[in-house]
């Protein structure tokens, strides 16, 4: 814009306008909200979540499977007054959003927070039963991405997406990073209402699949000896390395607030590792990131699902079907990687490729 514009437009802006004045007013009125307004995206941790696993829709897929897409968008449009039920995703939104209510009261005018964006393939006719459902529950979510059956994977980028958590494994693949598959529960757990808490596996979670191709292809033993040669040397960093430490980022919010005590955000590392003989370079490699977890919990192969079941996260992140199967078992919300050298194994062993035409 020229500067003799930009002088034009300043006059003009001075110039009172009682028509627009009495607009303003009115906006004003209207504009009054119960739902806080969204973060600005570039500041914020944005979270973007499909329709399926924010809610329980598996008898709408079943409509559209089995009947096509006219049969699913009309049952849609005929129940849209009905609110679906709740999903897979549904109580670690909720948990962000608590965490961002003890933001705004601690830092009114920040944007640091999080974003949570409803990205769905589902159609726009589909989008009034999705907001008839959002404000039922009072969420949070105003940006929304519906594609009319495209992926919608090529707008993650443009949303400035940190996380994306969806039912399909194939966009998940797609998304490559910062993506995880999450599956539907038979059982839940009672969760907290008053504190976001994420755990993380380690390899190929947090950390590349660089020690487990050891452990793969090598033994228990190679892999042993290639930690403690290696022990100073940092892992490279793994898919979900930046969600911690976004996580990390609002956590010191918090800390600087003397609140460290009351912080609404915990972390965990739920690791196989054994931690005598293969974890001193995990720790070391979180500290020369300048990041850290609350707590640390070395199983020396021990099944996760017990202790996941004590410590009740929102989610659970692993790259390996077996734990996250296991974890489910006793009412874990658990949430797949699709990441690394585990996706070739099964319980240790090696999976045979399909034969052609299968």
């Amino acid at each position: 814009m020229s500067s003799n514009m930009c002088e034009t437009v300043a006059n003009q802006a001075e110039v009172p306008d009682e028509k627009g004045d009495s607009d303003k007013g009115l906006y004003d009125n209207f504009k009054t909200t119960k739902k806080p307004r969204p973060p600005k995206p570039r500041d914020a941790v944005t979270i973007a979540v499909s329709s399926r696993t924010l809610f329980n829709m598996a008898q709408e897929n079943r409509i559209y499977e089995q009947e096509g897409l006219e049969k699913y968008v009309s049952y849609q449009q005929e129940h849209e007054e009905e609110p679906l039920t709740p999903g897979a995703a549904f109580p670690f939104v909720k948990a962000l959003m608590t965490v961002n209510a003890r933001l705004r009261d601690l830092y009114p005018e920040s944007d640091e927070m999080f974003d949570i964006v409803l990205v769905t393939n589902n159609h726009a006719q589909v989008g009034v039963r999705l907001i008839n459902s959002i404000n039922y529950y009072d969420l949070t979510i105003e940006r929304f991405c519906m594609t009319g059956g495209k992926s919608p994977i090529g707008y993650l980028t443009a949303y400035m997406t940190d996380l994306y958590l969806s039912k399909d494994s194939k966009k998940v693949q797609e998304a490559i990073e910062a993506a995880a598959t999450m599956f539907t529960l038979e059982r839940e757990n009672d969760l907290s209402d008053s504190q976001l808490r994420v755990a993380f596996d380690g390899d190929a979670v947090l950390f590349s699949d660089e020690s487990e191709i050891i452990m793969k292809t090598q033994g228990l033993d190679s892999f042993f000896e290639h930690e403690k040669q290696f022990a100073n040397k940092p892992l490279a960093q793994g898919p979900l390395k930046c969600f911690l430490e976004a996580l990390g980022k609002l956590q010191r919010k918090f800390y600087s607030k003397d609140e460290r005590m009351d912080c609404p955000i915990r972390t965990y590392l739920v690791t196989a590792r054994s931690a005598a003989s293969a974890g001193a370079r995990v720790l070391k490699t979180m500290r020369s990131w300048g990041l850290e977890v609350d707590e640390a919990l070395f199983l020396a192969g021990a099944p996760k699902g017990p202790l996941l079941q004590k410590i009740r996260p929102h989610i659970f992140f692993d790259d390996q079907m077996f734990h996250i199967e296991g974890a489910q078992k006793l009412g874990t919300i658990a949430a797949h990687v699709p990441y690394g050298i585990g996706q070739k194994y099964h319980r240790g062993i090696a999976l045979q490729p399909s034969p052609p035409g299968h």
